[in-house]
């Protein structure tokens, strides 16, 4: 392995959920060979009067907490309880200013590199000057001076903890095993809420494989630079690099998100999707539901959507049809594979949830606002005088409107301030299992059978509420087409950006190959789930939503099923795809929609999109462009000329 070298300088090891069984010397033993096996030489062996062990069941066991930082270099001084009524929060961090310009880091997730021996095993082969969207490509070398520079020593003076964690329930036939080093106790925090963090992790593994994950803030102490706010971080040295081959992730100078919880996006989509490619299978970024008649008839769905399009609130939804009932797998990342019988099924691989809090609200999403009433954390919220958090969205439901509040880059703020209460990628990390809406097999080892795949995104202009496409394939290429619109600038400023798949900086290699794997998966004898893509976004020429959203979305998974169930009468084809036919989508109660505006396929919108579309696919794609997704766009292109 790469860094056979690499001494991190870790003077305390904090082995997570071992046995309190387990002796000093076997600890050092188990540790030893554990880091030989990951490919990292530490200097361990004075650490046995050193070692820390989780004996208490308490440790296991989040609570009711408020994480706080001293006037020291940095760190968390106490936990304390908050009034019965009040959340767990972690306030005051990840905010860095420079001169009179403040610039906000360590709040988003880095760039992530992909580091393979080909380039264009990780990049398509295209035209000279074109920036690739999906991965971004490190040369091995590169990537060995890139981390030489920064990991040698970059844990001296912190405790190393060492995270044993399970994606998929341990021991299940879909789940795979990583073990991360860090030195952030934010992540040890969050990484025990997100993934399956126990001592059985070891037993499963024996002698078998596991994606090596390392990361660190890369502050050494002393500290040679100041330590902004008490959250420690080096983000002008931040650096992700994936090693998909050899399954090594490496993360240094942000202590934040996905950035420090290798299991998540690192590890569960980038790793994953490349081990999916070889193994046959999927690792997407989509939420995973049940949706269930008044006949109790149920399918399972998932819906892949960019950022901030709404894959959270579908998977929690509340319908407002009597009768109807949404059930929750997960609302991320979805595993999945062909089952004996020929059906695609998914498994949730994480253990929680890691969702942007500003906008969410008891209007919004209320399961979602039920689940954070105990055992979370809250990453970069307001924390009001009482002991109550606050974000965007809470306007109207917070107590006292009046009451002061210190905002997330600590300062006194009211409602009605200039700035913002929370950042806008504040988070929470919250248990699954406190869920009210969790499908009873959201864990189940084998998964749950895929009858629909929804794609949607933000589209204020010219895309159905939903259509159904002709065949798999042509689910594939309207897949690989998928964009939503992204605001920049406090929102003040709107751009339509590409994002297919939902994938975009989720793929660890080469895109054109990534689609031809999705091709792929059409064989004989396979029951593919359909393909359909919703956008709940859709404006008028007032700029007003023309659908209400939310519960109401049960309406439109109400004709999905109905598809899925062979009824061909309740839709018609358009250029792009079936839409329903009106009266087919139920819309009692809502007289306000105008059903001829929502379902239209505006001729010189989709004329114009598919000029743009070639032009994306061709330049993203080049060489590598699958026929099948080539063949799709010639017959889509033909289909909209005819309009």
């Amino acid at each position: 392995y790469y860094h056979t070298s690499c001494n991190l300088h870790g003077n305390v090891v904090f082995l997570l959920c071992m046995c309190a069984s387990e002796s000093s010397n076997n600890l050092c033993h188990f540790i030893a060979n554990l880091l030989h096996r990951c490919g990292w030489s530490l200097p361990i062996f004075s650490i046995t009067k050193e070692i820390m062990q989780d004996e208490s069941e308490q440790q296991h066991t989040p609570s009711l907490t408020t994480v706080r930082s001293d006037t020291s270099e940095e760190g968390i001084r106490s936990l304390r309880p908050l009034p019965d009524d009040s959340f767990s929060i972690i306030n005051e961090v990840i905010i860095s200013g420079v001169g009179s310009m403040p610039i906000i880091k360590d709040v988003t997730e880095s760039i992530a590199w992909i580091a393979t021996p080909g380039k264009f095993q990780t990049v398509c082969r295209t035209n000279d000057g074109v920036v690739p969207i999906m991965c971004n490509w490190i040369s091995p070398a590169e990537c060995g001076k890139e981390l030489d520079s920064r990991f040698p020593g970059c844990m001296t003076g912190r405790v190393m903890y060492v995270i044993p964690f399970s994606l998929g329930v341990i021991c299940g036939p879909f789940s795979k095993i990583g073990i991360e080093l860090t030195d952030s106790n934010y992540t040890v925090l969050c990484m025990r809420i997100m993934t399956r963090v126990s001592p059985k992790v070891f037993e499963a593994l024996g002698d078998g494989d596991f994606v090596r994950c390392i990361h660190s803030v890369g502050l050494p102490r002393p500290a040679r630079r100041r330590v902004t706010r008490n959250w420690p971080c080096n983000t002008d040295l931040a650096f992700l690099v994936h090693r998909p081959a050899e399954r090594e992730i490496w993360s240094f100078g942000s202590g934040f998100g996905s950035n420090s919880l290798l299991g998540r996006k690192s590890m569960a989509l980038r790793v994953a999707s490349a081990i999916a490619r070889n193994e046959g299978w999927l690792a997407e970024h989509m939420a995973v539901f049940s949706v269930t008649d008044p006949r109790r008839r149920e399918h399972f769905m998932t819906a892949a959507f960019p950022a901030a399009c709404g894959k959270t609130s579908l998977a929690m939804l509340r319908p407002t049809l009597a009768g109807w009932k949404v059930r929750c797998i997960g609302d991320d990342i979805a595993w999945l594979r062909f089952g004996d019988d020929g059906r695609l099924y998914a498994i949730n691989p994480e253990a929680g949830f890691f969702g942007i809090a500003p906008g969410l609200s008891k209007r919004t999403n209320p399961v979602a606002m039920a689940m954070l009433r105990k055992n979370c954390i809250f990453t970069n919220v307001a924390e009001t005088a009482n002991g109550e958090f606050f974000w965007q969205g809470l306007e109207n439901e917070i107590k006292d409107k009046t009451v002061g509040m210190l905002n997330w880059e600590g300062r006194k703020w009211h409602i009605g301030d200039d700035g913002r209460a929370a950042h806008h990628n504040a988070r929470y990390a919250a248990p699954a299992s406190q869920c009210q809406l969790m499908h009873y097999k959201w864990d189940s080892p084998k998964g749950v059978p895929i009858d629909a795949i929804l794609f949607g995104a933000r589209r204020p202009r010219g895309v159905p509420l939903v259509y159904e496409t002709f065949s798999w394939s042509h689910g594939v290429f309207t897949a690989a087409c998928l964009k939503s619109e992204v605001c920049f600038e406090g929102g003040t400023k709107k751009e339509i950006f590409h994002d297919p798949m939902a994938m975009r900086n989720y793929l660890s290699y080469n895109f054109g190959e990534y689609l031809q794997h999705w091709l792929g998966l059409e064989k004989s004898g396979r029951k593919l789930p359909k393909i359909f893509h919703v956008n709940w976004f859709r404006q008028g020429d007032d700029g007003e939503l023309l659908w209400p959203g939310h519960g109401e979305n049960i309406r439109v998974l109400e004709w999905i099923m109905r598809r899925i169930e062979g009824d061909q009468q309740c839709g018609r084809e358009t250029a792009i795809g079936v839409v329903p036919f009106e009266g087919h989508l139920q819309l009692d109660g809502l007289d306000q929609v105008r059903f001829d505006d929502l379902m239209s396929v505006p001729p010189e919108y989709w004329r114009e999109d598919a000029d743009e579309v070639r032009c994306f696919l061709e330049e993203q794609l080049g060489q590598d462009m699958p026929i099948g997704i080539r063949e799709q766009m010639e017959r889509q292109e033909k289909r909209i000329g005819t309009l």
